[in-house]
């Protein structure tokens, strides 16, 4: 038997791409309500997948891919806090 390890993909919210879950990131949505970045992946709450650049997050507040995602709006400081976290992704 082949040791074929079938690889996760995850659909971005911001191009519509099909990509693995490693080169994304998740932002998470707890059960009291808040929005965090899921830098492990493993942390409780409904999650939604982003593509680590810039053009990928305008392109979700764009077409408001995040909000259909979570089924409700999504406050400014999380759509910041990720735009941060982009510029970091970017800048290593």
């Amino acid at each position: 038997m082949g040791g074929n390890k079938k690889i996760p993909v995850r659909k971005c919210v911001g191009c519509q791409e099909m990509k693995s879950k490693k080169e994304m990131i998740r932002v998470i949505r707890t059960k009291e309500g808040e929005f965090l970045l899921d830098a492990t992946g493993r942390k409780n709450g409904r999650g939604a997948y982003i593509c680590p650049s810039e053009d990928c997050l305008l392109k979700a507040v764009k077409s408001r891919g995040l909000e259909r995602s979570f089924g409700q709006a999504i406050p400014a400081e999380v759509y910041e806090a990720l735009e941060k976290e982009m510029r970091l992704i970017e800048t290593e």
